[in-house]
């Protein structure tokens, strides 16, 4: 009798709970209408819009994946690699190793990096992963810092002074195939730095890109790539080149371990504070041009742009972090026409479905026109000059 009524008791909880948490979507759902609704009597127009900007930045502040990513990282850090480090990413290691006298111990690709020759990667390895995941946290004053994470680095390799002040003018070079339609080059390489995105090539195309590279700027899938060949080559633009780098799944912190021991000019790991602001202002503008467009809820934004892989692209931190080191920006090859590919330098045509150009698209816009309303950023930031090439 006693086991009937505790049955009861929980069937009746569970009804309670599924028909509250039924209701609250509703709820939710009847209020995102009703906020945006034009005849609303409630709220006036200015109202609305505070109410729906509200409720799009608190959604903006959420991360669907965060906790698939903190099991990666704890995995990592526990040496429980799963699947996650089987990829044979580093041949010029590999062939070192000789595969066919294996020795125990854990082996990332065929590297077996708990044997003493590959301890130093196994520990560096930790120790930036460890160090990369204890910043992650929301911190807009990150911008501030900019100046000293990255350009100074930059300064102290090419033997620059003033490291402390931004730089006089900067292009951010989009890898779009409307950089075909103009010649841009000169104008390009009239900047003082020069950031270029994903080894994007250049020789043949120098009329329409220019032929001056600064910054490297790369996702870690790139370098991922990279560290397959002799060297963990990944310097199109020469030796000398530095690279810039945010991290797209943390298990690529190992090439950055093998492959920045050999590079002569420095590789540099974008803060994951950077990261976490430009993804949440990637977001804001996703769901805002989601919810204008569609008329739907931001509930329902997640399931139709794959919330759990959503990103931002390497152009959107590519451009946030010039507003940071530069006093000028200039952006090229942004956008795209139904008479360009999407890269000009490939035969690509399909966008990424993992990234919302559109609305990066729209971040840029008013980067340029009402600056005053990009969300997150910190008060004290001052956003410098921003013009777009279409």
């Amino acid at each position: 009798m006693m086991k009937k009524s505790l049955r009861l008791l929980f069937g009746l909880l569970i009804a309670v709970a599924t028909v509250t948490t039924l209701s609250c979507r509703v709820a939710v759902r009847r209020g995102f209408v009703s906020v945006g609704s034009a005849d609303n009597e409630l709220l006036s127009g200015s109202a609305a819009t505070a109410a729906l900007n509200s409720t799009l930045l608190t959604f903006a502040e959420v991360d669907i994946g965060e906790a698939k990513e903190r099991k990666e990282v704890e995995q990592l850090l526990e040496g429980n690699y799963g699947n996650q480090l089987r990829s044979r990413s580093i041949s010029s290691w590999r062939r070192e190793n000789h595969p066919e006298a294996r020795p125990r111990g854990s082996v990332i690709g065929s590297i077996p990096i708990r044997t003493p020759k590959y301890f130093w990667n196994w520990h560096e390895f930790r120790r930036v992963l460890r160090d990369w995941y204890r910043r992650k946290r929301f911190e807009p004053e990150i911008m501030n810092e900019l100046v000293g994470l990255v350009k100074g680095p930059m300064d102290r390799h090419y033997g620059f002074l003033n490291s402390d002040s931004r730089y006089g003018s900067c292009a951010v070079v989009g890898n779009s195939g409307i950089l075909l339609q103009s010649e841009y080059g000169k104008l390009i390489d009239s900047h003082e730095v020069v950031i270029r995105l994903n080894n994007a090539r250049i020789k043949g195309f120098e009329r329409s890109v220019g032929s001056k590279t600064s910054i490297s700027f790369v996702n870690s899938n790139i370098l991922h790539l990279c560290a397959r060949r002799e060297g963990c080559f990944c310097h199109p633009y020469g030796d000398n080149v530095p690279l810039v780098m945010y991290i797209c799944q943390p298990v690529h912190f190992m090439d950055y371990t093998i492959c920045n021991s050999t590079h002569k000019s420095p590789l540099l790991i974008t803060d994951s504070r950077f990261d976490l602001l430009c993804a949440r202002i990637v977001k804001y503008y996703s769901l805002k041009q989601f919810v204008e467009k569609s008329g739907k809820s931001p509930i329902e934004w997640a399931p139709a742009h794959d919330g759990s892989m959503f990103h931002y692209s390497s152009g959107m931190q590519a451009v946030m972090l010039a507003l940071g080191i530069c006093d000028k920006v200039s952006i090229f090859g942004f956008g795209k026409s139904v008479t360009a590919k999407h890269h000009y330098h490939t035969n690509q045509k399909a966008e990424l479905h993992l990234h919302d150009y559109e609305a990066e698209y729209a971040f840029y816009q008013n980067l340029v026109e009402r600056s005053q309303v990009i969300p997150f950023l910190d008060d004290k930031f001052k956003i410098p000059q921003v013009i777009i090439y279409h």
